[in-house]
């Protein structure tokens, strides 16, 4: 007589719920492992979104030209102190946005600002900027308008704020057409950024200043920055495709501009935001990798608890197996049967891991304040792999209770 395969599983079912303590704890080691698993693959994920965003709040199919050191007496690169290695020049900027596939190139000189208005106090950041800023930093504006061709030629005093700095200086009330000294210099508010919020970073966006690229120079910047030079030059491409033709484009031209020789390092640096973006998100994927790979061992583990209590069940329940297998049951009943409890072990232990996980790695990224990331394939994978524990942790166990001879099963004690 054979038994039902729906009565084996109310039997696998029973001798679970008859030793709850040793169920959980047979379990254990899985509910670990799976929780783990899922803890790190959804941090590494966070921190990849979080990389993207911040480098993307830079602006898209952007390249960011930076100066590099000073060529010396004898030809060679030397650093000849701050402020005196800007190699780069508005004539640079120009020349780069005669390059195919270039859509706005914008050069900019920076520095820190301490800003008074209406007997309100704040410190910011200024950016000395061409129109085309806006477009190469992917910048809305939210009221008023952007800084003119003229202005920006003549260097006039006027200005456009983010956000953070409109609300320290003025509150609620309307900046526009306000008056704001920058340090001594009055500047005219004509223009209020749209908010971008927080960077990937840690940085508030809307905490900034922009100015004509000529005013901020020669009277906030001082001399630090001189003549027609300039701290950076953002060149925005058409497309993500043509990124690195115009990087190399870029680079070619400033060689040839500076007079670099064949061989000689260059005195400026292209920075190609895609690439950078892409190889840290790939070394962000293998230590990801790693991580998960050392919490998967716990799951080994897990596994092996669960054939060391698998075996233990077997040989307190000796008896029992040669009963049932006296009156009727086969082999492959009893293998079905520890069989069936080793994978609803390991599967609930996965279920408990992977809500564990969950919660765990949301927590984490409330506290770490990065983005959540929990990655689809984890439900699935997670129960998945546990139950291919259990078959592979239980099939000896299984193996040895339906090897046991019946009449020698009866007589055990």
């Amino acid at each position: 007589m054979s038994v039902r395969r729906i009565d084996l599983v109310g039997f696998a079912t029973g001798a679970i719920i008859a030793h709850p303590m040793r169920s959980a704890l047979t379990s254990l080691g899985v509910v670990i492992g799976v929780a783990a698993v899922v803890m790190m693959t959804s941090i590494g994920l966070g921190a990849q979104k979080q990389v993207t965003s911040a480098i993307g709040g830079l602006g898209s199919n952007l390249l960011i030209v930076s100066p590099g050191a000073s060529r010396g007496p004898g030809g060679g690169f030397v650093s000849q102190g701050a402020g005196t290695n800007l190699t780069l020049t508005e004539e640079d900027a120009k020349a780069l946005g005669t390059l195919e596939s270039v859509v706005a190139v914008a050069p900019s000189v920076r520095g820190g600002a301490q800003l008074t208005a209406e007997g309100a106090n704040w410190n910011t950041r200024i950016e000395g900027v061409t129109p085309d800023y806006l477009v190469a930093r992917d910048l809305t504006i939210a009221s008023g308008r952007m800084i003119d061709e003229a202005e920006a030629r003549q260097g006039r005093k006027v200005a456009v704020i983010g956000q953070t700095v409109a609300t320290s200086l003025f509150g609620d009330s309307d900046p526009l057409g306000k008056r704001i000294r920058v340090g001594t210099v009055p500047f005219e508010v004509i223009g209020v950024l749209a908010s971008k919020g927080q960077s990937g970073f840690g940085q508030d966006q809307d905490d900034i200043v922009l100015g004509p690229l000529e005013a901020v120079r020669s009277r906030v910047v001082g001399k630090r920055v001189k003549g027609d030079n300039v701290q950076t030059i953002y060149v925005k491409a058409a497309d993500a495709d043509s990124l690195d033709r115009v990087q190399e484009d870029a680079t070619n031209l400033l060689r040839e501009r500076h007079r670099i020789r064949q061989g000689a390092d260059d005195d400026f640096n292209v920075q190609n935001l895609a690439s950078i973006t892409e190889a840290l998100q790939s070394s962000i994927k293998t230590f990801t990798g790693l991580l998960a790979a050392v919490a998967a061992v716990s799951l080994l583990v897990g596994g092996v608890g669960i054939m060391n209590i698998m075996l233990v069940a077997v040989t307190e329940r000796t008896r029992e197996i040669g009963l049932r297998m006296a009156v009727g049951a086969r082999r492959t009943d009893v293998l079905f049967q520890f069989a069936l409890e080793a994978v609803v072990l390991s599967v609930v232990g996965g279920a408990i891991g992977l809500v564990l996980g969950i919660g765990g790695a949301m927590l984490m990224a409330k506290l770490g304040n990065w983005p959540t990331a929990i990655a689809g394939w984890s439900v699935p994978l997670s129960l998945g792999f546990s139950m291919l524990v259990g078959l592979v942790f239980g099939a000896y166990p299984s193996w040895r209770a339906a090897r046991l001879d019946p009449i020698e099963a009866l007589r055990r004690e």
